[in-house]
């Protein structure tokens, strides 16, 4: 299958590196979201972005910041999609939310169209079920900074095809990412084990075992992680570390996946982490 537009949908953090990772690969981009201030800030951290790759040679691809931005339509509301050939959905990881999403778009969307979830916990056969595609529904986890992670953990949900498997394969070869396909399981691999990593840290924290940077700076020297878990959560944001270990606990109905009551506060308070410039670290 010859794909040349891909729809993606939520113009946040991932969803910015996500279309600016296709657009950089030569792909027509349609970027969705709720508003056009969404879509105009998601327009200034991509063309910061690339701009900073460029500083520092973090990208094969010569094309401007302008070069790029001529291949991504910024456009609200998802009748903007009719016309994509794959669609990356990245919304925030709600079920009733990202259930409306897919209720829409499986009645905008041609018949052909593949539909990749890029959640960290919830279920794609879940997703699926909402659709009357099943088979051409899976699970695209992509890791951040999009553009310089080389790997998507790929789902497989109960009933997505092989044919749905080797397209999504094909699509991020030509991106230059490698799949790793795994079952469907809340949290997958990735997140299965990150987030009780990181819900174990902030629980160090609240018991004043430790300061935040200190238990970073184990994992980093001690380990040879790149980041902390308490960094990496302040990257992913601590609003979606929260959202995701509620599935984890709803999903395996297992105590080891509960919320750290320090995590909930920190989300209650607005503390997101880089995204809105406070979490465990400051970024003003």
């Amino acid at each position: 299958m010859n794909l040349k537009k891909v729809g993606v949908i939520g113009a946040g953090v991932m969803g910015v590196g996500v279309a600016q990772c296709f657009a950089q690969n030569g792909f027509e981009v349609v970027l969705v979201d709720i508003s056009e201030e969404i879509l105009e800030n998601a327009r200034e951290r991509i063309i910061n972005n690339i701009r900073f790759q460029m500083l520092f040679n973090k990208s094969n691809s010569t094309d401007t910041d302008e070069d790029v931005m001529k291949r991504i339509k910024l456009s609200v509301g998802c009748e903007h999609l009719r016309d994509v050939d794959f669609v990356v959905e990245n919304v925030t990881e709600k079920w009733e939310i990202k259930k409306a999403v897919y209720k829409e778009i499986d009645h905008i969307c041609k018949e052909h169209v593949v539909f990749a979830v890029n959640t960290s916990a919830i279920s794609i056969t879940k997703v699926a079920s909402v659709t009357k595609r099943p088979t051409q529904v899976l699970g695209m986890h992509f890791m951040n900074p999009v553009p310089l992670k080389p790997v998507v953990e790929t789902i497989r949900g109960y009933h997505t095809s092989d044919e749905t498997i080797k397209i999504a394969k094909d699509l991020m070869g030509a991106i230059g990412k490698e799949c790793i396909v795994v079952n469907d399981s809340p949290g997958f691999v990735s997140n299965r084990v990150l987030m009780l990593t990181v819900n174990e840290a902030v629980f160090l924290i609240a018991d004043q075992v430790a300061e935040a940077e200190d238990v970073d700076r184990i994992f980093k020297t001690c380990f040879g992680h790149k980041m902390g878990p308490l960094e990496t959560a302040d990257m992913i944001g601590l609003d979606t570390i929260l959202y995701s270990l509620e599935v984890l606990y709803e999903s395996y109905n297992d105590p080891k996946f509960r919320p750290c009551p320090l995590l909930k506060k920190m989300v209650d308070a607005g503390l997101y982490g880089m995204k809105n410039g406070k979490g465990f670290y400051s970024y003003s």
